[in-house]
């Protein structure tokens, strides 16, 4: 059986999102809840990736990152204007229900 996705929200987004998300069984891991607030999106990257675990941003300097080639396990971005908590909550209810951990290596998700 594939893994299910591991979700890490950065921390321009709302740890309600988590809360919700945690309500329908799904790991999500917030940078408040690991004491990482300020750390560099480098090593948010990073730490995501060693966790196993897909990136939720509305930082588009992640998809910099990407575009240099920096390997990861995954991002699903958005637009924080854009998206509000509901479809934060809702679309990574439908990801998480699609795609396993595999389908996210290197793949980079818009909302």
């Amino acid at each position: 059986m594939a893994a299910a996705i591991s979700l890490y929200l950065d921390e321009h987004l709302s740890p309600v999102i988590a809360a919700q998300l945690r309500r329908h069984d799904i790991t999500i891991y917030t940078l408040q809840e690991l004491g990482l607030l300020g750390d560099t999106d480098i090593n948010h990257l990073t730490r995501a990736t060693e966790m196993e675990c897909v990136l939720c941003t509305c930082d588009d300097d992640y998809l910099r990152l990407v575009s240099e080639g920096v390997e990861h396990s995954g991002i699903i971005f958005g637009n924080q204007f854009k998206h509000g908590i509901g479809e934060w909550v809702n679309s990574l209810k439908l990801i998480h229900a699609v795609y396993t951990a595999e389908d996210f290596i290197n793949h980079v998700e818009y909302l």
